[in-house]
């Protein structure tokens, strides 16, 4: 099981520095709703991941995802395109990255964070954990990679819950400062949101870019095996 987890560390700290839900979280802590909305919508997170990986582990059973004790070549396969993928990704934030001295623009879904009642908070944590192209991505890889080691289902959960327990660390974060500090949270975390707005785009590039590259070396490795 440690095989597996390790397969799935890097891509579980590519999920948990995610700046866009970062920065939804952190305005959902200075609405009148703090209390409830920031928790429902880690719990939804947490709860979009899980998705993602039941799936891909229910439909990549131990004996299809690994060929006598081998692993299996459309695993490989799998992560080759997932890796080019990031890749690509990686290029389009990065042109699309703010020039200096120009204000990042928020997506507009945010400026109704304001009137999110929990339900929608939990429905947010899901779609942008199950739904958002790199999460989804770096799920589906990190998934599949701990098929392939070719453990035990029980164990493979359990591999997979530290992936989605570390991926959940980031958005869980201004949610811990805000319980612990506060008032006192609010220039903390405002900071935080300001650092993470300005450079989202080239935090999604380097990850996207550093993880593709280690897909897709896995998966030349793979095939040369």
């Amino acid at each position: 099981m440690g095989e597996a987890i390790g397969q799935s560390l890097s891509l579980a700290v590519g999920v948990a520095l995610s700046p866009v839900p970062i920065i939804a979280v952190i305005l959902m802590l200075v609405t009148p709703r703090a209390r409830t909305n920031g928790p429902a919508f880690v719990i939804g997170w947490l709860l979009g991941l899980a998705l993602v990986g039941t799936i891909i582990l229910l439909i990549a059973e131990p004996s299809e995802a690994s060929d006598n004790g081998q692993p299996a070549t459309w695993v490989d396969i799998l992560k080759l395109m997932l890796g080019a993928l990031l890749v690509l990704v990686a290029l389009k934030q990065w042109r699309a990255r703010p020039h200096a001295g120009v204000e990042p623009t928020a997506p507009k879904w945010m400026g109704a964070i304001e009137r999110f009642t929990p339900a929608k908070s939990l429905g947010a944590g899901v779609a942008l954990a199950a739904a958002n192209p790199k999460n989804l991505l770096l799920a589906v890889g990190a998934a599949a990679g701990i098929a392939q080691t070719g453990i035990a289902g029980g164990e493979q959960a359990v591999a997979y819950a530290v992936f989605a327990v570390i991926g959940t660390v980031g958005v869980a974060t201004p949610v811990a400062i805000y319980f612990a500090l506060g008032d006192r949270s609010g220039r903390i975390l405002d900071a935080l949101k300001r650092w993470m707005s300005h450079n989202n785009a080239v935090i999604m590039a380097v990850l996207c870019v550093v993880i593709g590259a280690k897909l897709i070396g896995d998966a030349i490795a793979g095939f040369s095996a």
